[in-house]
């Protein structure tokens, strides 16, 4: 069974040198992770941003620490340790823009977008809801895939980029804003790399995409694609199409929470439970997983892509390493959790828990999960409705939910669920 991504998002800012990652490594894994996913750790630009990148060969001065090695020779210390640890580790690839005072700009202008008055254009976003809202992020440089008239040296660099890193020792790129590039110039980079080592995979972040924008992903060779189950409101229907259409290009991964979100624990008022619930969730929903550094001990304090620093580490609020272990071993032993089988909600979207079955292709396997997403009141659902769902009886059912007894359904007429709680089943079906 190829076990999917449960990544851990180690925020380098947050954590300090190359020096000082290494020590996270040995409680990375014993919570069951399999990939780290380190944010840009490049030299930045004048803002101090992770992503404005000024050169893509050299260290952040904080990840440089007082150590006097060269970038490479930390990196691949570091890659070394974790590889021993069973860990593989992504880094993050942003080739939509630069900084403003990039190297590339000041070398290669022709790679640049330009205003009238010939400056280099700064990216912007569009408010939906208003559209005479604009946000202009002064401190990047628009790179122009369109209409450059070097684009083959464009790629050229890119390519040469990504073999770097890779005979550095990384095994995977987090492609930031992937559907900002075209999809003929990932092929490339993606078949390019694994010419350089047939394993590396390649995760590419789409939040926030148009349809049309996903679309012409679709051939560029992506491994898998973050999707947006955390935004999810339990009772719409468009997360289960969305995660239909991108299973038909990759499969997905979830998360409770990113580096760009504020925590849940800080929305929840430092109540466990609510970190428990979205974690189980993320878990279940799709093959992948990603969990950011501090989420275990219910951080608060939203990590910032330029200001964040080692000295912001927070006194825990409570300690879920060991519900994450659990949930990462259910997830690893579990094959349909690790596929992007079909999914549908079996119960109505009116109904207050909510049922979601997952049916694996290769095999008869199937899991269902019920959630409980009310924060309040708790909620009953039938065993015989489960048991319907799932084409199963009462001895062919297995509880999987982490750190609970697995205990027969044979006696019960009904599984009640505490606010924000989730149940986990299993069945190995049959052949038929």
């Amino acid at each position: 069974m190829q076990q999917g991504p449960r990544i851990y998002n180690l925020f380098p800012l947050l954590v300090g040198s190359v020096a000082d990652w290494e020590s996270k490594l040995t409680g990375i894994a014993d919570m069951k992770f399999n990939w780290i996913f380190l944010n840009p750790f490049h030299l930045p630009g004048a803002s101090g941003s992770l992503y404005a990148v000024k050169d893509y060969y050299q260290l952040h001065p904080l990840f440089q620490g007082e150590r006097e090695a060269a970038p490479d020779t930390l990196l691949s210390h570091f890659l070394e340790r974790a590889e021993a640890s069973k860990l593989s580790v992504m880094m993050d690839l942003t080739i939509n823009h630069t900084a403003r005072d990039s190297v590339l700009v000041e070398q290669h202008p022709e790679w640049f977008a330009h205003n009238d008055d010939g400056s280099v254009r700064s990216p912007c976003a569009v408010d939906l809801d208003d559209p005479e809202k604009v946000t202009v992020w002064e401190d990047l440089a628009q790179i122009d895939y369109q209409q450059s008239p070097d684009r083959e040296g464009l790629s050229a660099y890119w390519n040469e980029l990504v073999r770097h890193y890779i005979d550095v020792g990384f095994h995977g790129f987090r492609c930031d804003a992937a559907y900002q590039v075209p999809g003929e110039v990932w092929s490339e980079i993606i078949r390019e790399a694994r010419e350089a080592n047939p394993e590396v995979m390649f995760f590419a972040e789409t939040l926030g995409a148009q349809p049309e924008q996903i679309a012409q992903l679709h051939a560029a060779g992506f491994d898998y694609f973050f999707n947006s189950a955390k935004w999810w409101d339990f009772r719409t229907d468009w997360l289960l199409q969305q995660y239909e259409s991108f299973r038909k290009i990759a499969p997905s991964i979830a998360f409770p929470e990113s580096h760009d979100t504020a925590r849940l624990a800080a929305e929840a008022n430092g109540d466990d439970k609510h970190s428990r619930f979205w974690y189980l969730f993320a878990a279940t929903f799709s093959s992948g997983l990603m969990m950011p550094i501090g989420y275990e001990f219910g951080f608060r304090q939203q990590l910032h892509v330029a200001k964040t620093r080692p000295q912001d580490w927070e006194k825990p609020r409570f300690d879920l390493t060991a519900f994450v272990r659990a949930v990462n071993e259910m997830k690893a032993g579990t094959a349909v959790l690790n596929e992007e089988a079909p999914q549908a909600r079996f119960t109505s979207s009116e109904a207050p828990v909510v049922g979601l079955l997952r049916r694996s292709e290769s095999s008869s396997e199937r899991v269902a999960t019920l959630l409980n997403p009310d924060r309040q009141q708790a909620h009953d659902f039938s065993v015989a409705d489960l048991l319907e769902a799932m084409s199963a009886d009462t001895e062919a059912l297995k509880d999987i939910t982490p750190l609970r007894d697995a205990a027969s359904l044979r006696e019960h007429e009904h599984i009640e669920l505490p606010p924000e709680e989730i149940r986990v089943f299993w069945t190995a079906g049959d052949a038929s």
